[in-house]
């Protein structure tokens, strides 16, 4: 088998077809993997059916290896272990089950040029809840596909020119059949609060505003808090397209829930993140405290450092605690 040099270490079976590689049968051993952009100067445009599900049987065409030193011998080489998988930008098409039952997939990188899904593509990926895309204007149909085939909660970022654009919650929806004996039919209900925000396309064309008039109904039905404390994060800290209505909704509910975004935000070490909440929701003197004893417990000197000048500059009297850092 040839090996080329790589990022990680896979092994391959291609084919040639015109301008590009297809992927036919794709294993790597481990956890966090990126297929090669390209193949002996060609770009690698497609999936084959199954080809990074796991267990999938032999298919005829050319072994290549990629790896940047020689390839692991006693390595494990079946994908079950792989939890986040970067797909190639130059990628624009996946074949029928191309990810099948890849368990353990949480987070999935790829562009937004892949023109076709096929059948099952990403079934039985169930832990799969991340989305990383750079964006080309394409963006919409990409997701929209996503959001309607996985009802969970999917945090997704768009990326333009490798900047962080939006960042995006879309919550956990479930669909359930119950059967009703005496009427002998079964009866649809959606339960959870993210049905239309997984539908929140035109066109498949992502509308940004659509997505924040959905933020008011959420709130007012049955709903997971922390989930709804992310979104509206997410949306104040990468304004796109957001409008003066829905940053004050947002932000009117970090300020209800500050201390559980300060949480939120010493469990991600986003101390950058910090000077902005605090800005938008100027905690009251007992949040500010709390919050600095949180910071103190977990060690994060400057996420403290940070809570205890916004203290001082708020409540410069008030100081009945220990300052020290």
């Amino acid at each position: 088998m040839e090996t080329v040099s790589g990022v990680g270490s896979w092994k391959l079976t291609v084919r040639r077809e015109g301008d590009g590689i297809t992927v036919l049968r794709a294993v790597t051993c481990e956890p966090s993997a990126a297929l090669p952009e390209t193949l002996w100067g060609l770009p690698v445009t497609a999936l084959g059916d199954h080809a990074l599900a796991p267990g999938a049987g032999p298919v005829s065409g050319q072994e290549v290896g990629v790896a940047c030193g020689p390839l692991p011998p006693d390595a494990r080489w079946d994908n079950r272990n792989l939890r986040e998988l970067t797909l190639p930008a130059s990628l624009e098409r996946a074949g029928d089950y191309a990810l099948f039952n890849c368990a353990e997939l949480k987070t999935l990188r790829l562009g937004d040029g892949v023109k076709h899904w096929g059948g099952g593509a990403i079934m039985n990926c169930r832990r799969l809840d991340t989305l990383q895309v750079d964006c080309t204007g394409r963006e919409g149909e990409l997701l929209a596909w996503f959001a309607g085939e996985v009802p969970g909660e999917l945090d997704v970022t768009l990326l333009r020119r490798k900047e962080t654009w939006a960042r995006l919650i879309f919550p956990e929806y479930v669909e359930v059949y119950e059967e009703n004996c005496p009427a002998h039919h079964f009866d649809y209900q959606i339960r959870g609060a993210g049905y239309g925000y997984h539908h929140c396309f035109h066109g498949k064309r992502l509308d940004l505003k659509a997505y924040d008039t959905l933020w008011r109904p959420m709130l007012a039905m049955e709903h997971d808090s922390g989930c709804a404390l992310r979104l509206a994060w997410w949306r104040l800290r990468h304004p796109a397209e957001l409008t003066d209505r829905a940053a004050a909704d947002y932000r009117a509910y970090l300020r209800a829930h500050a201390l559980e975004a300060v949480r939120f935000l010493l469990s991600l070490g986003d101390a950058s993140g910090l000077g902005l909440l605090l800005a938008e929701t100027s905690p009251d003197r007992e949040t500010l405290a709390s919050a600095c004893a949180l910071a103190r417990q977990g060690g994060n000197t400057a996420v403290l450092a940070i809570l205890l000048e916004e203290q001082h500059r708020r409540f410069p009297a008030g100081a009945a605690r220990d300052f020290t850092l």
